[in-house]
């Protein structure tokens, strides 16, 4: 199966930080908001690294332990990360499913606490609008203006605490995705691209546990955007399937009556809305988290092929108020 259960992990502690812009949507109560892009460096990628190291810096100080990091983010060769850990003597492994990476950061380490290989593992991704534009599109000083269908990197940085210690929240399975492929070449709608495979791993993901569609009080996507979320449910429907417990985290931090495009895309994206806006309801209890990423790069972009996807769920529950 590529599901599994975990008995003993849980969610201790997370910090996390964006701009104000990431402000103008219907999350706001970050640990730490900066004002402009460069964050007092002087350049995007360096402003990135700071912002990691800001959060990371924040966790240890709260007398965390971490016997592991594991991260993943949307630089090449995972420059970014690699920079960062080079200032910390802590073991780690990166990863990378695009905007998918912080769900795979989260099985990752909770397979090795379930195992009892460690105690604690330190989770981080970030994402910066500017790096994700220079590397993926084009430069911002380019002017190329944003389709209706399009997505827009958001811009922050979460961390996230894992350990065998009981806390309020727990992680309790996990769905590992299988890359999709439906042919679709447009790298500005990847809403579109990553859309069957959130299906898909979210209906492999009841079949393996034998779970019904509403045994969770939400399901919420990644970074699908109002474009992805409609074929998403129309996939669904299509499998016999209707979801009424979704949200998506990327109509949720870039909504409509703010953004003019599709959403907010980015590893950051899932966890910023999570932490800060679905973990502080007392509304949720049982919450299916599915990062869904688009694993293309500009090389195969620009020589016209088609754009892979997947998909990862991890599944938490609140076992107490966590106020």
């Amino acid at each position: 199966m590529a599901s599994f259960k975990f008995n003993n992990v849980y969610l201790k502690d997370t910090y996390t930080l964006a701009t104000n812009k990431e402000c103008l949507g219907h999350v706001s109560n970050y640990d730490k908001i900066i004002n402009d892009y460069y964050f007092g460096e002087k350049t995007f990628e360096q402003a990135e690294v700071k912002m990691q190291r800001y959060v990371i810096d924040n966790l240890l100080g709260k007398n965390n332990k971490i016997d592991l990091v594991v991260s993943g983010e949307l630089s090449n060769q995972l420059s970014i990360t690699n920079a960062t850990l080079s200032h910390y003597n802590i073991p780690y492994l990166g990863v990378y499913s695009a905007c998918a990476s912080f769900i795979e950061s989260l099985i990752v380490a909770s397979t090795f606490i379930e195992s009892k290989k460690i105690k604690n593992s330190l989770v981080l991704t970030s994402s910066h609008a500017l790096v994700a534009e220079r590397q993926f599109r084009y430069p911002i000083e380019y002017g190329s203006p944003a389709l209706k269908r399009q997505t827009k990197t958001a811009t922050g940085c979460v961390g996230a605490i894992l350990t065998n210690k009981k806390s309020k929240i727990k992680v309790t399975s996990a769905t590992l995705g299988m890359t999709q492929d439906y042919g679709i070449k447009d790298v500005n709608n990847m809403g579109a691209v990553m859309a069957p495979a959130a299906a898909i791993t979210l209906m492999q993901h009841l079949n393996d546990l034998g779970l019904d569609i509403k045994y969770y009080d939400l399901i919420i996507t990644g970074d699908l955007g109002r474009v992805g979320t409609k074929l998403f449910l129309e996939f669904l429907k299509n499998n016999h399937l209707t979801l009424k417990n979704h949200l998506d985290a990327g109509s949720i931090l870039y909504p409509e009556d703010v953004f003019e495009y599709s959403g907010s895309s980015g590893p950051a994206t899932l966890p910023l809305v999570v932490f800060n806006k679905i973990l502080k309801t007392k509304k949720y209890k049982k919450i299916l988290l599915i990062g869904t990423g688009s694993l293309h790069s500009p090389t195969l972009v620009n020589q016209k092929s088609t754009i892979p996807s997947i998909a990862h769920a991890i599944s938490l529950e609140v076992t107490d108020d966590i106020h």
